[in-house]
């Protein structure tokens, strides 16, 4: 009797499974396995996605200053950055290394999930394509690029409206949740489809509403307008002549798919640092000018929008991070486990640091205490 019992209940456990199966496949929710396989997002997670290579070319030392590595972090920071799993710590101050450090069996050569400083960086190309002409300027509406965007709200969208993070489309940007579309977005397929369907909510370039689809739709613009899917263009228009050392690998939806423009760009810390140096430099990199400096002027100002209770903004540019208030003015590009690019122009730094963990909200921001510590320090 109690073998008959458990035979059904395992029999009516695995219907369950069976039927549960057939859902997630029949609603196309196969992105579901990935998610509870893996649980959380990683900065290694280039070895679980296909990925495209975004090129190198003649490779640019950036050398080591003088003083490089002779003066050795304090034992309280150094605590603080082991304390929150930092895997690289790199610090540049007028063009040259002035201190690195690694962890966790990482070093200079390694490869990390940038997270959303790949936003940053989708900000560097649309500039970079407005330049050269691809795309006529900010104001260029969507649509122009779009056609499933030529009516209703999203006929009003721009190309701004994109790099300020204020389109507010239906997107839900949750990361905790499994079922939002940023988690669909990072370990599903479909992108390109995910972003010819988005809807605009209301009026764009009002409010500043952060949603990672907003880098996705630039990405679609890049292809769009310059024919290359936007691992080319990166390679050819930025990472090339920024003299970095190796290739980048840029996350795909897919084999031979579409990248997931608004995190998953991984490469080193020393190359990350080029991404700094050439806005430290307005611009430009070995003397060359990479991107316009009115571009690089406006992406690190305050976008003229509000937040969600109505005060002008201070925080956000075109997907650059700003400070305004503080004894040391920065700006930086962010990613969500504590990805840093920051740049200090009064100082001549630039700061990279690459890890697994990033303080809570109700925390000191990583950012500051970094800044604390390098204009002290440094």
């Amino acid at each position: 009797m109690l073998k008959k019992r458990r035979n059904r209940i395992f029999l009516w456990f695995f219907a369950v499974i069976i039927f549960l199966n057939l859902i997630i496949i029949i609603t196309d929710y196969t992105y579901l396995y990935k998610t509870f396989y893996y649980l959380k997002a990683n900065i290694d997670d280039y070895e679980i996605f296909d990925n495209r290579k975004v090129e190198a070319g003649n490779y640019v030392p950036i050398a080591n200053g003088k003083t490089y590595n002779k003066s050795k972090l304090k034992a309280d920071f150094r605590q603080y950055l082991e304390n929150y799993e930092t895997v690289s710590f790199l610090i540049i101050k007028n063009d040259s290394v002035a201190y690195e450090e690694y962890w966790d069996g990482y070093g200079p050569d390694s490869y990390s999930n940038s997270f959303s400083v790949a936003k940053s960086i989708t900000s560097i190309l649309t500039g970079i394509a407005i330049d050269e002409g691809k795309i006529k300027s900010v104001d260029q509406k969507v649509a122009d690029f779009i056609p499933e965007y030529a009516s209703g709200s999203n006929a009003k969208l721009t190309v701004k409206h994109l790099l300020t993070m204020s389109a507010s489309f239906d997107w839900d940007e949750s990361y905790g949740n499994p079922f939002s579309t940023t988690t669909q977005a990072y370990y599903g397929k479909g992108l390109e489809k995910m972003v010819v369907n988005l809807k605009v909510l209301g009026t764009p370039g009002i409010e500043n509403n952060y949603q990672s689809c907003n880098s996705l739709v630039l990405a679609y613009i890049i292809k769009k307008a310059t024919g290359k899917n936007i691992s080319e263009y990166a390679s050819e228009k930025l990472w090339k002549p920024l003299g970095a050392k190796n290739p980048a690998l840029w996350s795909l939806d897919d084999e031979n798919g579409f990248e997931k423009s608004y995190c998953c760009f991984n490469s080193n810390a020393r190359d990350f640092s080029r991404l700094g140096l050439l806005y430290l430099h307005k611009g430009v990199f070995n003397k060359k000018q990479i991107v316009s400096e009115k571009f690089v002027q406006e992406s690190i100002t305050a976008a003229d929008i509000v937040n969600s209770y109505g005060v002008k903004i201070s925080h956000y540019g075109y997907s650059w991070w700003l400070t305004t208030g503080k004894d040391e003015e920065f700006f930086y590009a962010r990613g969500i486990l504590g990805q840093y690019i920051m740049v200090i122009p009064s100082k001549n730094i630039v700061v990279v640091r690459l890890g697994k963990h990033n303080p809570s909200k109700e925390e000191k921001s990583m950012q500051d205490v970094i800044l604390e510590y390098v204009v002290n320090n440094f």
